[in-house]
C-alpha cells in the first residue's frame, strides 16, 4: 500500500459523466482519495453518506473527494443520484488504480476467499503527497475521522 510521505500517483480514471478525471487536475488542493469495493451496498452507502454529511467543511478545509470502485458509470450515476453525492464519483474496471495505491487484495466473505478492493482512504496534500493513509476503514463516522485529518493538516 502508498505510504505516508510517498509522492501519490497520477491516474486518469472517468467519472460518472463521462469526464476523464486525472488525480494531477487537483494540484493545489488537499485530496481525500477513498476506494470503496461496490455501489449501493450496505457499508459502501455508510461511508458515502459519511462524506456526503460533512462535504461542505471537507471543501471548506481546501480539499476534494474522490471516490473509486470498479463500479461503471451508469451504477455510479445511480448511487450518486440516491444517496445526493456531491463528490467525484471514478470507474476502475480494470483496478489499475487499485492495485498501484495497493488497494486491491484477497478478501473473504462467507468462508470464500475472492480479489477485490479493500477499503482504504488516503488524504495528499497540496502538492501531491499522501499525508494520511487509512487501511481497512470502518465505514461509520469515516467522513468526521476524514474532516479532522484535513483541519490538522
Amino acid at each position: 500500500m502508498l505510504a505516508e510521505g510517498q509522492k501519490a500517483i497520477n491516474f486518469e480514471l472517468m467519472d460518472d459523466y463521462g469526464n476523464n478525471i486525472r488525480l494531477s487536475d487537483f494540484i493545489g488542493k488537499k485530496v481525500v482519495l477513498y476506494f470503496y469495493p461496490k455501489d449501493n451496498t450496505p457499508g459502501c452507502n455508510t461511508e458515502a453518506c459519511s462524506f456526503r454529511d460533512v462535504y461542505d467543511d471537507i471543501l471548506q478545509a481546501g480539499a476534494v473527494v474522490l471516490g473509486i470502485s470498479m463500479d461503471d458509470q451508469n451504477s455510479h450515476r445511480k448511487f450518486r443520484n440516491k444517496f445526493g453525492l456531491p463528490f467525484y464519483l471514478l470507474s476502475d474496471p480494470d483496478h489499475k488504480t487499485a492495485e498501484a495505491y495497493g488497494t486491491w487484495g484477497e478478501k473473504k466473505m462467507y468462508g470464500k476467499a475472492y480479489m477485490g478492493i479493500l477499503r482504504s482512504t488516503f488524504v495528499i496534500d497540496e502538492t501531491g503527497v499522501v499525508r494520511k493513509v487509512f487501511p481497512k476503514v470502518s465505514p461509520e463516522g469515516h467522513g468526521e475521522e476524514i474532516l479532522n485529518t484535513l483541519r490538522e493538516l
